[in-house]
């Protein structure tokens, strides 16, 4: 069954990349209101491939996202609004046989997400983010790794099993695909919670990652927790010309320059008081670990960050402090004038996008309010702030003690020739932490990708030889997974 899939994988890799040159040309990015229509087209693209191909119980399954606050530090978020999401891609093939014994055939959840950044700025793609084009053994596109190459990746190996085994699988197989992951996956939570009855698996597969570096297969098994917030800081009733009121009104900017520059202090540690209580460390054979990866510091400021110097708290490895530590980042301040030309305004209303990467043991709910009552106290005189989040996610350590573990390094020392190596991951998907804490299912993170893709970025690619990899390596998943029904 297996050399037969591969086989067929190998001989339809053409067709492969075609497909997925199509789904890369729909701009659905997730976050913009003007491409709901297009998210919901890439939605019905791929569930129109999960029927073709032969699964079964396909379906695009409506979502409404919560809008939330926390109520407390340790309390739950309570609901405030609701609104309609983008559209989850479920799919399911429950017709695996036992095993000789009787025990249970293997159930695997695979899952991705076909919703896309936004493309700006756009003036530094090399090509347009929506024509996908082929460079250097790369494709180039929007979403190309991040993460419609290897969401296909899974739907491509599903199919190449169910055309070279009689429309059968190794594994009875549950598939369920996101298109709010860019904007923190509240929908696809919101089912998990709700529908656990459908997505119950031995093993969660997820490609959203990427290897440590090229030709060296890598399991991911740790990720940072997010919270995400907005900082509303207002003054004045209206705006103020700045001659006439300057020097008596509040400037909401100015204030939140203010803030923002006291929530790190130049080091790199962030300010907020017991924002580091629950901080749990790596072991010390995990740092071992990192230590003997072929990391060269030099190589990642040039080539991965570009900048003059690397920062961050003193102390820590850069592979620490991007793995294993919180951190707190502003992503943009709105407010006042900024076109052409002059205008002498104070602004009567101002906005900053925050940010923090959270580690094991921390929790959304108590570190955003921490976060959330620090912000408070260092208000300046006359402005009134709304500190809120937009979205959170846990953080997660993945256990690398199942058999499931096992079966995905064996996978890839067969298409790659080498041990996999096990890292973690800076970024989050909070999908994970759903699958762990709801479901109770262990999730493998096998990612293909490279530290040099681009993902979130202009000239974002995927390495096509690392696409074809993946297919053979999930296909040998698959079958591995069922041959370990069980153990």
């Amino acid at each position: 069954m297996c050399e037969a899939a591969v086989d067929f994988a190998r001989k339809n890799g053409g067709r492969f990349v075609e497909e997925l040159k199509a789904l890369l040309r729909i701009p659905s990015v997730s976050t913009d209101p003007e491409h709901a229509a297009d998210v919901r087209r890439a939605a019905e693209f791929v569930a129109a491939e999960l029927r073709r191909i032969g699964m079964e119980n396909v379906r695009v399954v409506e979502t409404s996202t919560p809008e939330t606050i926390f109520a407390s530090s340790s309390g739950p978020a309570q609901l405030v609004a609701e609104r309609t999401g983008h559209p989850l891609v479920y799919a399911d093939f429950l017709h695996a046989a036992p095993a000789a014994d009787g025990r249970p055939a293997t159930t695997v959840l695979l899952y991705g997400h076909y919703d896309v950044q936004p493309p700006e700025p756009l003036e530094e793609w090399i090509s347009p983010p929506f024509e996908p084009e082929e460079r250097d053994g790369n494709l180039y596109a929007r979403g190309a790794v991040d993460d419609k190459g290897q969401m296909w990746m899974h739907v491509k190996a599903l199919e190449s099993l169910l055309a070279t085994d009689g429309g059968r699988l190794p594994v009875n197989a549950r598939v369920i695909i996101e298109g709010e992951e860019e904007v923190g996956g509240e929908g696809v939570a919101a089912f998990v919670r709700e529908h656990p009855e459908e997505l119950r698996a031995d093993v969660a597969l997820v490609s959203d990652t990427e290897m440590f570096a090229p030709d060296l297969p890598t399991l991911c098994v740790g990720l940072r927790g997010m919270i995400y917030t907005e900082i509303e800081a207002r003054g004045a009733r209206t705006d103020l010309h700045s001659g006439i009121y300057g020097g008596a009104a509040p400037n909401p900017l100015v204030a939140l320059a203010q803030i923002v520059a006291k929530l790190k202090d130049e080091s790199g540690h962030i300010s907020i008081p017991h924002f580091y209580d629950r901080v749990a460390a790596p072991s010390d054979g995990e740092l071992a670990t990192w230590a003997a990866l072929p990391f060269d510091a030099e190589h990642y400021r040039k080539k991965e960050v570009g900048s003059t110097a690397l920062t961050g708290e003193a102390g820590f490895s850069i592979l620490e402090r991007t793995w294993a530590r919180p951190t707190l980042d502003v992503h943009g301040i709105a407010g006042g004038f900024t076109g052409a030309g002059a205008k002498t305004v104070i602004p009567a209303r101002a906005v900053a996008k925050v940010s923090m990467r959270l580690v094991p043991d921390m929790t959304p709910a108590e570190s955003f309010a921490l976060y959330k009552s620090y912000v408070e106290s260092i208000c300046p005189a006359g402005i009134t702030l709304d500190v809120r989040p937009i979205h959170s996610g846990d953080p997660i350590v993945v256990s690398t003690e199942n058999p499931y573990v096992r079966v995905a390094t064996s996978a890839m020392r067969a298409v790659f020739g080498r041990e996999t190596v096990f890292v973690r991951g800076g970024g989050s998907i909070p999908i994970v932490g759903d699958f762990i804490r709801e479901l109770g299912t262990p999730t493998l993170l096998m990612g293909f990708g490279l530290p040099d893709d681009n993902l979130h970025a202009p000239n974002e690619k995927f390495h096509l030889a690392n696409f074809h990899r993946g297919i053979e390596s999930i296909i040998r998943f698959l079958v591995g997974a069922g041959e370990a029904q069980g153990q």
